[in-house]
């Protein structure tokens, strides 16, 4: 590792990882650094998938590393502008699809698979005009399902490309600590790792941490001044139950994107990473927060008897509130201190009866949880009664559209947070009012998928790319 680099990169997720592809295919000549918490991919493993029980790595195998969360749990490309992020916000519909037809062709040429989902347009109109009597809206999105095992293989030709044939460096188990900014413009940055504490410095440094490092990039922003609007908070549950209640839905769409107003608080309801034939998998963030997340596997004998998809409650506050990150992780610590730190189970029918879900009333359950680490207790006791509620009266207008779902057998586990950091002023570049610092990805507030944040990352470059040559 060198003391000076032309783009400093701090995180390894998709946003950073196209924004080094783009920066080195445009100009071969930069050299680039990235940083990240976790290990590069050939390292990254999560012993609760063989064993089934979480051990609480340090960083955690599944959020942190080369390829980021998102990527080495289930990798699905979201092919639609209107899913994944705020692109639209920034770029006009034609515009966005263009990039994230660039993105996928990028994708493809390092393995993907050729397969998309939810091109079945006729179908596709059946459900929709179907979830439309009920008040439900399907957001239409193409899918292109890597699955855990092919993400595996495409993130990892993207890092041996990068090392071996561009002037790329790579540090893992890297953990940034601040930013150096010098009259307004960003210089360089200080990170730790086994080392010791290091700084280094470079023209451009572009932040994308993910969801991980969404809470550090607040500080920072605070700490620099750096102007920030609230998003929304993501809070609610994933829930799983036999593929023949979900299949009529997933075998067209593959991930029903579905969207309800809840009957009471009309709180908006959504659908999101949905898993065919997937298991539910635990997560850590900061090292002690553990949440639930899902994936699920592109071959055919590695699935499941289940599907499993995640149920978000999302709430825009208004001022004086600015700890979205803080209230995700109250809820989350609730659920743990319960559990005593593994993800709690709760069957559905016992929610509704208001009773705790015992190990003898989950073995009743004819849905089997796949995360056998995960203990039974009971939600009500965690959630807040308007997330509780827009959950149950969501799950009853779903079950319209995919009958057995408000089942008592269905299984719910919490708490399902995604940690988004409030939202950056930024310029259409995704520049700050930092000059030649730059805010992308999930952890940024910028976007909430795998394509999107791949996107942003194709945009800084190409700015970066472009000021570099003047």
């Amino acid at each position: 590792m060198k003391n000076i680099y032309d783009v400093i990169i701090i995180g390894a997720g998709p946003a950073g990882i196209f924004t080094a592809l783009e920066v080195t295919k445009l100009n071969p000549e930069l050299d680039v650094l990235i940083i990240d918490k976790g290990r590069s991919i050939e390292k990254r493993k999560c012993p609760a998938r063989d064993t089934g029980k979480c051990v609480n790595c340090n960083p955690c195998g599944i959020t942190f590393g080369w390829s980021g969360a998102g990527a080495f749990s289930d990798g699905k490309l979201s092919l639609s502008p209107e899913v994944g992020g705020r692109i639209l916000e920034y770029y006009s519909e034609e515009e966005s699809q263009e990039l994230i037809n660039y993105c996928d062709k990028i994708y493809l040429s390092f393995g993907a698979n050729e397969t998309v989902h939810g091109l079945n347009n006729e179908r596709v109109e059946e459900i929709k005009y179907e979830a439309s009597k009920h008040n439900i809206r399907l957001v239409e999105c193409p899918v292109r399902h890597l699955g855990t095992e092919l993400a595996y293989d495409v993130l990892k030709g993207m890092y041996l490309h990068l090392i071996n044939n561009t002037k790329t460096d790579f540090c893992e188990l890297s953990e940034a600590k601040e930013l150096i900014v010098e009259d307004k413009k960003a210089v360089g940055i200080v990170f730790k790792n086994k080392q010791g504490e290091l700084e280094v410095r470079g023209k451009y440094v572009v932040v994308a941490p993910g969801r991980g490092g969404a809470e550090w990039l607040s500080k920072e922003a605070k700490k620099h001044n750096i102007s920030t609007k609230n998003n929304a908070v993501d809070i609610g549950v994933r829930v799983e139950v036999p593929n023949s209640i979900m299949d009529h839905l997933t075998k067209d769409l593959y991930e029903a994107k579905l969207v309800y107003y809840s009957d009471t608080f009309d709180n908006k309801v959504r659908t999101f990473c949905m898993n065919p034939g997937g298991v539910v998998s635990e997560e850590h963030y900061d090292d002690e927060i553990a949440v639930v997340n899902g994936h699920s596997y592109s071959q055919a004998e590695l699935r499941t008897e289940n599907t499993n998809f995640a149920m978000l409650v999302s709430t825009s506050f208004t001022e004086p509130f600015n700890q979205p990150i803080d209230y995700g992780k109250y809820i989350a610590q609730l659920g743990n201190m319960l559990t005593g730190g593994p993800i709690m189970v709760q069957r559905l029918g016992d929610l509704l009866n208001g009773r705790r879900t015992d190990e003898a009333r989950l073995k009743k359950s004819t849905t089997r949880p796949t995360l056998k680490s995960a203990v039974p207790g009971d939600l009500s006791f965690v959630l807040p009664q308007r997330h509780l509620t827009s959950i149950i009266e969501s799950l009853k207008a779903f079950d319209k559209i995919a009958p057995g779902l408000y089942s008592k057998n269905t299984l719910l586990y919490g708490v399902e947070v995604k940690f988004y950091s409030s939202k950056f002023e930024t310029n259409n570049k995704f520049e700050t009012e930092i000059e030649n610092l730059y805010t992308i990805g999930d952890g940024a507030g910028m976007t909430r998928g795998l394509m999107q944040a791949s996107v942003t990352g194709v945009i800084v470059a190409r700015d970066i790319v472009d000021k570099s040559s003047k």
